[in-house]
């Protein structure tokens, strides 16, 4: 498997694109998906699914309307990387050992040292992205683009 990554699906990645986008641009109105879509280049259909799931996991709320669309239901520094990307994957662990499991059934589990290495590559993983906060990847946005410019998303896969 040389060369394999962990990898999230698209979900997670537009997902986490897409709410950054809403945190930058909802302070004053709700956005709408279309001009999500136009600026992150990620379909309106693929958005509308996402948003649903989004707000399903009460991340984010719907505004009816003529200027309806989309706001964050928290404020985005109450809101981890973590979160979005486990309402949009599930579980982002990339190791699975049923060893860590209280019901687990694992016949090894007992004597098993290696259940220790993946229980800690799981913590890290869940550490990381949930020590990165929605409203530092605004930051980090603006001072990336601070004319406000959209990067060129014609060649990302992220």
């Amino acid at each position: 498997m040389e060369g394999d990554k962990l990898k999230l699906s698209t979900k997670g990645r537009y997902g986490l694109r897409a709410l950054i986008d809403l945190a930058q641009y909802s302070k004053d109105a709700p956005v709408s998906i279309m001009s999500i879509s136009a600026r992150q280049d990620i379909s309106e259909r693929y958005l509308e699914q996402l948003m649903s799931m989004l707000k399903k996991a009460g991340l984010v709320r719907s505004v009816r309307g003529a200027n309806g669309g989309y706001i964050l239901a928290k404020d985005a520094k109450d809101i981890s990387a973590g979160d979005v990307l486990r309402a949009l994957e599930g579980s982002l662990e990339p190791v699975d050992c049923p060893g860590l499991e209280p019901e687990g059934v694992c016949r090894s589990a007992d004597t098993c040292v290696t259940k220790y290495v993946w229980k800690r590559i799981n913590e890290s993983v869940s550490r990381a992205v949930d020590e990165i906060r929605l409203d530092q990847l605004v930051e980090e946005s603006r001072r990336l683009n601070p004319e406000g410019e959209e990067p060129d998303r014609s060649e990302c896969k992220n």
